[in-house]
């Protein structure tokens, strides 16, 4: 039986033990509604506190500006939807790129719909934005520029702080949807003039279903979900409890061994990239070196991606084709279009995010069974275009 090897890790991660040792209290023990006033709910609403505390800690935030969502997607679509509405007298223009996660994409496309207009700032072939570009759009009515901190198919990390700079002096306000960034990368919202930021548990080894947004004390934002008095007034609906702890204590243990983890994830990337372009007609998408620590895209030629996928799925090697949020999807990676592949060699690549639980073993064993799938599956599409399968 073939081994089997994870390496999906941005698309989500495996909760660690002690985060749900961390949950565990919150479901049948501390279970109170934090809205309650006696004893036991008193306890859940501490275990949020406390859970908010660490959240901030880890971006260098206030307890009082991180807010719980159901995750990125929610948390990506309040802080656009709720800025452009609260301030619209101001302007109705907001700022994005071409390789947004589709939560900023089409919440920017529906926003379009409500009479705002968008600018679709363009990316060089490594996926870093125009920075000169996105100086030339901002305008007078500019509300909102809302750009990812690191690219979630190809890794590239975008150069946030001059970003933030660039949106300080000119008084508008920065949204960074951080999902693939927070507990990977520092973070830090103050020096970096970040006043919006996304983030999601699953992608840090915490509870699916549970995220949050940094909303910078002053911000002018509309509530996103109504009802009670929850989040301060802003996001109604009971606490996720158990899910707010161990995003807490994920974050927690993320940042704690942050600068550990990424020296040994850039070592095994480094390594995986290395053994994968020697493999002929490969490309690497995605800056070099500016990348997460974790993500390895390639392209190879004559190879259908998906195929691919399926084919390393049969060998016990789970890689994706891009995003976890389009796969299935017909048409090639809009990400990998914008750097400029054409629609052959986008549909020819496949990403790979390392994690907690891979291994040198597991780089070495899985370079050598795509290699040999890669030429596979050449060999294959020979015989078809000759006939002779």
């Amino acid at each position: 039986m073939n081994r089997e090897i994870y390496m999906d890790y941005a698309a989500t991660t495996f909760v660690k033990p002690e985060v749900i040792e961390e949950m565990k209290l919150y479901f049948n023990e501390y279970f109170g509604n934090p809205s309650s006033v006696y004893g036991i709910s008193r306890s859940t609403k501490m275990a949020i506190i406390k859970a908010r505390e660490k959240i901030a800690s880890a971006i260098n935030a206030n307890r009082d500006e991180i807010f719980f969502t159901s995750g990125g997607s929610e948390s990506d679509n309040w802080a656009i939807k709720g800025v452009a509405l609260a301030n619209k007298e101001r302007g109705k223009h907001i700022i994005t790129t071409g390789i947004e996660h589709p939560a900023v994409i089409n919440t920017c496309r529906y926003m379009e719909k409500q009479g705002f207009k968008v600018t679709y700032l363009p990316v060089d072939r490594f996926g870093t934005v125009d920075i000169k570009k996105l100086e030339e759009s901002i305008g007078k009515d500019t509300l909102i520029v809302s750009i990812m901190f690191a690219n979630n198919e190809i890794g590239t990390i975008e150069p946030i702080e001059e970003i933030g700079n660039i949106c300080k002096k000119r008084q508008i306000l920065l949204h960074t949807d951080a999902v693939q960034a927070v507990g990977n990368v520092p973070i830090d919202v103050k020096d970096m003039n970040i006043d919006l930021l996304s983030m999601s548990s699953h992608k840090f080894y915490g509870p699916k279903g549970i995220g949050a947004l940094y909303i910078k004390k002053g911000v002018k934002i509309d509530s996103f979900i109504h009802g009670g008095s929850q989040e301060r007034g802003r996001r109604a609906g009971t606490e996720n409890i158990a899910g707010i702890v161990g995003m807490g204590k994920a974050l927690e243990i993320a940042t704690l061994n942050m600068n550990r983890e990424n020296k040994r994830l850039s070592y095994l990337r480094d390594k995986m990239i290395e053994k994968l372009l020697k493999i002929p007609g490969t490309k690497l998408n995605g800056h070099k070196t500016n990348r997460l620590p974790s993500n390895v895209n390639i392209s190879f030629d004559s190879v259908d991606g998906e195929i691919l996928v399926m084919a390393l799925d049969n060998e016990g090697i789970c890689v994706s084709a891009g995003s976890a949020c389009s796969a299935g999807a017909i048409e090639p990676s809009r990400v990998l279009k914008a750097i400029g592949l054409s629609d052959v060699r986008a549909k020819s690549s496949i990403r790979l995010s390392l994690g907690a639980g891979t291994t040198e073993e597991d780089i070495n064993y899985a370079a050598d069974i795509i290699k040999d799938t890669v030429f596979k599956l050449r060999e294959n599409n020979a015989k078809w275009s000759s006939g002779k399968f």
